[in-house]
């Protein structure tokens, strides 16, 4: 009938998944820049003071952070066709990468 093998069942077919997972990777890093950019030019453009250099220069050092998680984890979707899985200390970092940069992103508006 139409059921499935024992066979069948231990074989994984990825299909597009991991380009899909590939893609918000890049995705992901690509609203990071938008976020650092339009930091460094909110902290250049009302008054170059100490404090607003200091905060973009975290923006920029936060996105570079959430840059290395996924460009690591980009390598490691491409590498085989069964990638492992993401780690919970890289997950971390990028969540942390994350939500640091809206947060001083945020600073610097207000």
């Amino acid at each position: 009938m139409g059921g499935v093998s024992a066979v069948d069942a231990g074989a994984r077919d990825p299909g597009l998944q991991p380009e899909r997972t590939r893609l918000a990777w890049r995705r992901t890093t690509l609203s990071g820049t938008v976020a650092a950019v339009l930091a460094a030019r909110t902290a250049l453009h009302g008054g170059v003071t100490a404090p607003r250099i200091l905060v973009g220069a975290l923006c920029c050092l936060l996105w570079l952070g959430l840059l290395l998680v996924a460009h690591g984890r980009i390598r490691a979707l491409a590498s085989s066709a069964r990638p492992a899985a993401l780690t919970p200390r890289y997950a971390a970092a990028a969540a942390l990468c994350t939500a640091a940069l809206a947060v001083c992103a945020s600073v610097l508006v207000l």
